[in-house]
């Protein structure tokens, strides 16, 4: 694959990528204040991030066989959901609490022997 294939091919993508972003915000940028739209604005992003907690925390089991069973991996996941939890009740930015709640599982799981 020639240098130029390759920037035209990462340029498709990079529209492709854009107008799946964009046509949406286009698309029903004259039924903004519809009641239904304002509904999904409002519920779809925490739902959206329910899910994504369920999944990653789907395999972890803290009381299997009736007792505490809490591997040394699965404490990074511990501390760093509460600490995503305690960050977002205290300054309610979601962004901040995704980031750090990231850099710190990062950080514990590298860390890590």
């Amino acid at each position: 694959m020639t240098t130029t294939s390759l920037l035209i091919f990462i340029l498709v993508c990079a529209l492709a990528t854009l107008a799946t972003r964009v046509l949406p915000f286009i698309a029903l940028s004259r039924q903004a204040d519809n009641p239904l739209i304002l509904h999904l604005g409002r519920y779809l992003p925490p739902a959206v991030m329910l899910i994504l907690v369920l999944y990653a925390l789907q395999d972890f089991r803290p009381l299997s066989d009736g007792q505490l069973n809490v591997s040394p991996n699965g404490w990074p996941m511990i501390l760093a959901s509460l600490s995503v939890v305690i960050l977002h009740l205290w300054r309610r930015n979601a962004l901040l609490s995704i980031v750090t709640g990231t850099g710190f599982y990062m950080v514990m799981v590298q860390l890590a022997p």
